[in-house]
């Protein structure tokens, strides 16, 4: 999977002002050392943040970031995609029209395509908000089959288990 840090640091970061700032701009400087992040590297991140709408700069003494939206409106597949990250799991090359391999997609490349399409779809439904106010758990309800829920497996299970 390709998120990286660019991701995930621009969460934490995003994360600190809906936190800390209670609408006043926060310094790049004590975000840095809150979340233990390098000024510089968070300093390229914020150039995606407010190019993406999602934070406003404040000038002079007093200066930083805040966020351009309540922290509701904010959804971490946006903060995601602002610092350019791709939330691509397969192994195709995007130029490549024919997939994974010279003759084709991969034996797994649809399964890991949805993969993908899953994990953007939560946190597309996930807020910034939902983060800082700790309402994330329990949002992805996974799907688990019979035997895993204390019910009687189904033919089709017990056949898999052999």
């Amino acid at each position: 999977m390709k998120l990286s840090t660019r991701g995930r640091y621009a969460v934490m970061a995003m994360a600190d002002i809906a936190h800390y700032s209670a609408g006043d701009p926060i310094p790049l400087a004590e975000i840095a050392e809150r979340q233990n992040i390098s000024l510089a590297y968070l300093e390229q991140l914020f150039l995606g943040l407010r190019k993406g709408g999602l934070v406003d700069s404040v000038r002079g003494p007093g200066g930083g970031y805040r966020l351009a939206r309540p922290a509701d409106e904010i959804r971490i597949a946006d903060i995601v995609f602002a610092v350019d990250e791709s939330l691509k799991v397969t192994r195709c090359d995007d130029s490549s029209p024919m997939g994974c391999l010279p003759n084709g997609r991969c034996l797994t490349h649809d399964l890991w395509e949805e993969l993908g399409r899953q994990i953007h779809i939560f946190l597309a439904s996930v807020s910034l908000g939902d983060v800082i106010n700790k309402r994330v758990l329990g949002l992805a309800q996974p799907v688990l089959p019979a035997v895993h829920r204390g019910e009687p497996a189904t033919a089709d299970e017990q056949r898999l288990d052999g």
